[in-house]
């Protein structure tokens, strides 16, 4: 998901004490949701097996990892990719964050994992605010698109 955010504390630290969420010093399981922090805003993957994730990645002439990634905001389309995971994060920090497992029952991997493949490769319509890259993972998981993300977009 392309969206920026202000933060509360030094370094983006107001979303990491989330239940559910893990720092990835362990390996992510099939069906968990993978949180990426690429400076000034979040992307989100989910884990299919092997080192590989699947994700929605908006289309554009951006650069994943670069600051101008934020502009990316602006586009209506993405992609779902399955990609490395190592290539994903790119150098970026991440961790497993099953956020909502408290509230919503995740459907079995099988489904998720197949659900997530029969979508690779597709273009989908994208909206920072109700179809992100969160939604995408999130729909997989639990069959409910949610996103915890700032309802309003906005530069640091």
């Amino acid at each position: 998901m392309i969206t920026t955010r202000k933060s509360s504390g030094p370094g983006g630290e107001d979303r990491q004490m989330q239940a559910g969420a893990k720092q990835c010093n362990e390996e992510p399981k099939p069906g968990d949701l993978i949180e990426i922090f690429h400076l000034g805003y979040e992307h989100w993957a989910i884990y299919v097996g092997d080192g590989y994730v699947i994700h929605l990645d908006p289309i554009g002439d951006f650069p994943r990892n670069s600051s101008s990634s934020v502009l990316s905001v602006l586009n209506s389309r993405a992609e779902v990719k399955r990609e490395r995971l190592e290539d994903v994060v790119a150098g970026c920090r991440y961790r497993i964050n099953n956020h909502l497992d408290h509230k919503y029952k995740p459907q079995s991997v099988d489904k998720i994992i197949s659900s997530a493949k029969e979508k690779v490769g597709q273009q989908m319509p994208y909206n920072v605010l109700n179809k992100n890259c969160e939604h995408f993972v999130t729909d997989l998981r639990y069959g409910q698109p949610r996103s915890l993300q700032p309802q309003t977009p906005f530069l640091d």
